[in-house]
């Protein structure tokens, strides 16, 4: 998979990847996790071979870009990131653990269940983006860079329900579709339509964990943080207007909707 491929899915993200906020020497370290990010997702989601086995090769490249010398062109462009901000190999690990559960789990019971998943899907991203601005040490930033990261997943999972029915999967608590009386999910309906909003307040809650980073930050930088946290609120709005149609489109912010919450947060 070449880096330019995987580069090309930033522009269906809910947020910048390598925001014009972030100082220019530190936008091709973000880049390169971003890169890592979405080629272990398409392995696990896409690729047409063998999946298991396509995640047991990008684990091998993984630990050559610690103790060797990567061959594919994403880890290849990694190792020299990985190495100028001290990465340490479990938060990439993670990602590519959290494929393997999708090849082997379909859906999770409970909120607290589908938060677990999300240690190893979402949360290892902020963690590196931590690390490459040199903050991963510090647990008040690691904690609300996890709430973010959680929240952003769970929009994620409201947009994308008939994409992951599609790949056999359910990301919605098996406990909150008994609660709001689910039992369709590949259609509109009132039932779902809850479900979906209440799902919502949920990772709103959880986004409110943008302003910390925000604040403690601080300056320029800050801001850039805290547009991460934007877009996916910005996600949320979208799926409001389009009143919790997932079935006829993806419902995602506008380019005029992510750059107003962009300036929102550089106003602040």
């Amino acid at each position: 998979m070449d880096v330019a491929h995987v580069a090309a899915r930033a522009r269906t993200e809910n947020f910048p990847v390598a925001s014009l906020l972030f100082p220019r020497e530190v936008r091709p370290h973000l880049r390169a996790v971003y890169g890592f990010a979405r080629l272990v997702d398409i392995l696990g989601d896409e690729h047409e071979g063998d999946r298991p086995a396509a995640l047991d090769g990008l684990e091998r490249e993984l630990d050559a870009c610690y103790g060797g010398q990567p061959t594919w062109p994403v880890m290849v462009q990694l190792q020299p990131t990985i190495r100028a901000c001290g990465l340490p190999r479990d938060p990439f690990w993670r990602l590519i653990e959290c494929n393997r559960l999708d090849q082997r789990v379909s859906e999770y019971g409970t909120w607290a269940d589908l938060k677990g998943y999300c240690t190893y899907s979402a949360d290892p991203v902020g963690r590196l983006v931590l690390g490459v601005l040199g903050r991963a040490g510090e647990s008040e930033l690691v904690a609300a860079s996890d709430d973010v990261c959680t929240g952003l997943q769970l929009v994620n999972f409201l947009q994308d329900v008939p994409r992951d029915l599609a790949l056999g999967r359910i990301y919605l608590p098996a406990e909150d579709r008994r609660r709001f009386g689910v039992t369709e999910l590949a259609a509109p309906n009132e039932p779902l339509r809850r479900l979906l909003a209440y799902e919502a307040e949920r990772a709103r809650g959880l986004l409110a964990g943008g302003e910390r980073l925000r604040s403690a930050i601080g300056g320029r930088i800050g801001r850039a943080v805290g547009l991460f946290a934007r877009g996916g609120l910005a996600a949320l709005e979208a799926l409001e207007d389009a009143r919790w149609d997932i079935f006829t489109g993806r419902p995602a912010p506008s380019r005029l909707r992510l750059a107003r919450a962009a300036l929102e947060v550089i106003v602040r």
